[in-house]
């Protein structure tokens, strides 16, 4: 494991695969880390395939620096510009899981000539206005005004996720889906139909919002936001061998 010091002064804690380009990225999801079942598997497909990988802990997660709850959309999202700037070389196809699609559509926004290709796995865009706010019942927005915090049981975690008002308000920065979103190459989404985090409702609005000659979304029935059986992690891989394969 390596570290890159980024321009705002953080460490990014990272795994980098030298290889053929395009290269592929893994962007992970809310408090998730580069060494999840998705995130390890392509890194092996990598290996076996001869691709350029690139994995990375935003902020806050993982072994990079920072705190998790000092942390927002913003930020992760500059800790990705940076590690792929750094860190790669031409076009990236991005794989981005949960939170990680969010954060791969505003580094395809920022910098669209690295982008390759993008796959979005139960991707979350917008989740902080439209699910954690809009779910959040008077007295979570009274705590989160009067503490700047408010915590919630996970179904990931035994300890409580904390949700702060800086992570809303940040969030309504950085929203995708309220204004124009042209992608203009491959983009592939991929959405389990058991999916209590991320409703299928959420990735048929992203793939109507997108402005894109190649945009696909694909339906795995049963499949909960982990995607992270054996075959849903085929899935992935193939997608992405698919999209590679175009000679992008």
């Amino acid at each position: 494991m390596e570290e890159l010091a980024t321009p705002q002064g953080r460490r990014i804690a990272f795994r980098r695969r030298s290889g053929r380009g395009p290269g592929v990225v893994f962007l992970g999801g809310f408090k998730s880390d580069m060494e999840g079942t998705k995130a390890q598997a392509l890194d092996g497909w990598a290996a076996a395939t001869g691709r350029a990988f690139l994995r990375f802990d935003y902020s806050g997660h993982g072994s990079s620096s920072g705190a998790f709850e000092d942390g927002a959309i913003g930020d992760w999202a500059e800790d990705a510009l940076a590690a792929i700037g750094a860190l790669t070389e031409g076009p990236q196809v991005l794989v981005g899981s949960s939170m990680g699609g969010w954060i791969s559509l505003l580094v395809a926004k920022a910098m669209p000539e690295r982008v390759a290709g993008l796959v979005g796995v139960a991707a979350a865009p917008d989740f902080t206005e439209d699910s954690l706010w809009q779910r959040m019942t008077p007295a979570d927005r009274a705590a989160l005004a009067r503490d700047g915090r408010v915590e919630r049981a996970s179904a990931y975690s035994d300890a409580p996720y904390v949700y702060t008002q800086r992570l809303i308000e940040d969030g309504r920065r950085h929203l995708v889906l309220r204004a124009p979103l042209a992608l203009p190459f491959p983009v592939r989404l991929l959405q389990g139909t058991a999916d209590e985090d991320v409703p299928v409702a959420v990735a048929e609005r992203l793939f109507a919002h997108i402005d894109g000659p190649d945009v696909r979304l694909t339906l795995v029935k049963g499949a909960d936001h982990r995607f992270s059986t054996g075959a849903c992690l085929r899935l992935v891989e193939a997608t992405v061998a698919e999209i590679l394969a175009q000679g992008v």
